[in-house]
């Protein structure tokens, strides 16, 4: 499943809407989505029952939550959705604000850059406006902005346009003639139609003939854009979602073993050394394992509590040492292709992993 893209124009802000799947099967089509996001919008069901399903422990809320924060996003809104079902009772609307806020608090989220807002969807009730008819309970309580308002109000983060070029491909398609598409978001810099460019991994280049922004050709597309770019001189055989795009004289590091400093999540089953994982960086999905427990971290300063650790229990800030391997199991000594992996201290952006194992995410890190 593809995440859907769409843009829309506020009084004050131009906003690509990805909208990405929330069933927890369609995770790696979520983290895809949200690695590309500088700001999340979560929608929840206000029924009875339904807000209570997602939020209980092991519900997709939660694990959403957690992996955009992850990922990064700093900046949320809340639509509590489907009011209208509820007769747009505000102790509901109350009750389910009160239980996220902590949640969100204890996720990452500061509460200034959390908003609530209740909507009915469906009837259009508190997206742009609440004159209409169906709007008169909520009226009678409800005096804050829209969701559009809200949308409206998101701060841009700044776009580093002077970093060399990172451009990870999320989707390839082919294109007319003897073109490809290739979508993604720009990661750092800037590139302009006309220029060649390297594909890693591997030793491939292509011509960018032309790039497309909302359905119109522009010349060139600066970091923060979700763009496509169909390219040229290259055997789509070579192009892979996860294969990130830059220039010939600055190209992004590979790794096939690597450190990083992770904190875990709210697992059950510790996580030893040779734990098998999969491995989640911007796009890409690829298989790896927890090859070594260099030391537990503490979580505000950074300093070394323990080296060489035995296991990493729920919660802990870490630091681990990560071995891709083969994406065939009947075959582990097949030589593993190095991914794209840049240090978060150069590119935030492609410094961030997430690590998930049996379908459940346990850490993130960079």
């Amino acid at each position: 499943m593809d995440i859907a893209l769409q843009t829309l124009s506020t009084p004050h802000r131009r906003i690509t809407i990805l909208d990405a799947p929330g069933h927890k099967e369609f995770i790696p089509n979520m983290i895809s989505g949200a690695s590309q996001a500088d700001s999340a919008l979560l929608v929840v069901d206000a029924a009875v029952g339904e807000f209570e399903a997602g939020f209980e422990k092991g519900g997709q809320t939660r694990e959403h939550l957690l992996l955009v924060r992850s990922l990064g996003v700093s900046q949320i809104i809340v639509a509590v959705n489907k009011l209208d079902q509820v007769n747009w009772n505000k102790d509901r609307y109350d009750e389910i604000c009160d239980l996220l806020q902590p949640f969100l608090v204890q996720s990452g989220f500061h509460p200034s850059k959390t908003k609530f807002t209740p909507v009915g969807a469906m009837a259009g009730v508190n997206l742009t406006s609440r004159d209409a008819e169906d709007a008169k309970v909520l009226r009678q309580w409800y005096s804050g902005p829209t969701l559009v308002d809200l949308l409206d109000g998101l701060e841009p983060p700044t776009r580093d346009i002077a970093a060399p070029l990172r451009f990870p491909i999320s989707n390839v398609f082919k294109g007319q003639g003897s073109r490809v598409g290739v979508t993604g978001r720009v990661c750092g810099g800037v590139v302009q139609a006309g220029e060649r460019l390297r594909i890693l991994p591997g030793d491939e280049s292509a011509l960018v003939r032309s790039i497309e922004s909302d359905d119109e050709s522009v010349p060139w597309a600066i970091s923060g854009a979700n763009v496509t770019m169909y390219l040229t001189d290259v055997d789509p055989i070579h192009l892979n979602i996860g294969s990130v795009l830059c220039r010939p004289g600055s190209v992004i590091p590979l790794a096939a073993v690597f450190t990083a400093r992770i904190i875990t999540f709210d697992i059950q089953l510790p996580i030893t050394a040779g734990t098998s994982v999969e491995l989640f960086h911007h796009s890409r999905d690829v298989p790896a394992s927890i090859s070594k427990l260099v030391a537990t971290l503490d979580r505000s300063t950074g300093t070394i509590i323990k080296q060489n650790p035995r296991v990493l229990s729920k919660g802990v800030s870490a630091e681990v040492q990560i071995t891709l391997r083969s994406s065939i199991p009947s075959a582990p000594l097949v030589k593993v292709q190095p991914i794209p992996l840049e240090p978060f201290s150069v590119n935030k952006e492609l410094g961030r992993i997430l690590i998930r194992r049996g379908g459940e995410t346990i850490g993130a890190g960079q």
